[in-house]
């Protein structure tokens, strides 16, 4: 008889979060393209991938078009700029307009 022995991995928690960020920055992504099933799912997979949760997410379907908006706070303007290229890259992407505003230091902190 023969004896097996196993053994065990202990994963590292993750490193903290190292990504820069700008608490008072708010980016909006107004993203036409194609009536697919497969395009909402490749826009927020692009938000997804980053760790990023959008404040809000409304989508339309308007005959043939899929018209979505997607707002995210605290990203900086290297990563919008980025993710507003990665978008127009998606085959399905028609227009891609990412826009910003700088919202009040004196929100109050969101209900935890």
């Amino acid at each position: 008889m023969s004896t097996v022995t196993l053994s065990t991995v202990t994963l590292a928690a993750p490193a903290a979060e190292s990504r820069p960020t700008d608490p008072n920055r708010l980016v909006r992504f107004a993203v036409q393209a194609d009536a697919d099933p497969g395009t909402l799912p490749r826009v927020l997979e692009l938000f997804a991938k980053r760790g990023l949760v959008p404040l809000s997410l409304n989508s339309r379907l308007l005959g043939e078009t899929l018209t979505m908006e997607v707002e995210m706070a605290g990203m900086v303007a290297a990563e919008s700029n980025h993710v507003g290229n990665c978008l127009r890259q998606i085959p399905m992407v028609l227009t891609v307009a990412v826009t910003e505003r700088t919202l009040p230091l004196d929100l109050p902190a969101a209900a935890e």
